[in-house]
């Protein structure tokens, strides 16, 4: 893989054992503004979701983390944006964004987008302390409460579960290397973050041009 080192601490080990979390590693993206037949692509995959079944199961693992959320005393982003998406459809951001939001809403689990390059050496799931500290995006100041899951590299915290990604790590025009990641949570399985983290390099394969450089789920 071409991931950097990826390990789970002792403390999440021991907090939420045999929870999963994944990665996915995408090289050499493209973001053009209108990809042909990306639309055509939304409405299928958009369909699909749609299934009685397929959107109660889906339904059912955001209820999940909502109930995770609220155990920390923070709202859920994920019932609001399939409430949108199931009346609206697919939002219209950038490629790599809507392939975020296609992951997310098919397979019904929480998923970061980033810029692979903007990480500062190896990066470690862990358990937050109380009171610690995280430039969340638009320069938005996260305080961790004790027990929080979060995503560090080498030299600070780059992703709070219940709050969000950070400012650094956020893609933008000039990203060319993706890297997407999929929290699970209690309840929620792997082959769940599995499924999200293939459609959304799938997406960036078809209409980025990447590289996909595999999935990895711990």
């Amino acid at each position: 893989m071409a991931f950097r080192n990826f390990k789970k601490s002792e403390d999440y080990e021991r907090r939420y054992p045999g929870t999963a979390f994944g990665l996915t590693l995408i090289t050499g993206c493209q973001t053009p503004l209108n990809p042909p037949g990306f639309d055509q692509y939304k409405r299928k995959v958009l369909r699909k979701m749609r299934k009685r079944e397929t959107l109660a199961e889906i339904s059912h693992r955001i209820g999940t983390y909502d109930l995770f959320f609220d155990d920390f005393g923070f709202p859920c982003p994920l019932p609001k944006h399939l409430k949108r998406t199931i009346h609206s459809g697919f939002p219209r951001y950038n490629l790599m964004v809507d392939a975020h939001f296609m992951a997310e809403m098919c397979a019904g689990i929480l998923v970061a987008v980033t810029d692979f390059d903007c990480f500062d050496g190896d990066l470690i799931l862990d358990v937050a302390r109380e009171g610690e500290i995280c430039n969340g995006m638009g320069g938005r100041e996260m305080t961790t409460k004790k027990g929080e899951i979060v995503l560090r590299d080498g030299k600070e915290i780059v992703c709070v579960l219940c709050q969000g990604a950070d400012e650094k790590t956020r893609v933008r025009e000039e990203t060319r290397n993706v890297l997407f990641y999929a929290y699970g949570i209690p309840g929620i399985e792997a082959s769940h973050i599995q499924h999200g983290l293939g459609i959304a390099a799938e997406t960036m394969k078809e209409f980025g041009g990447g590289i996909p450089e595999g999935i990895e789920v711990y």
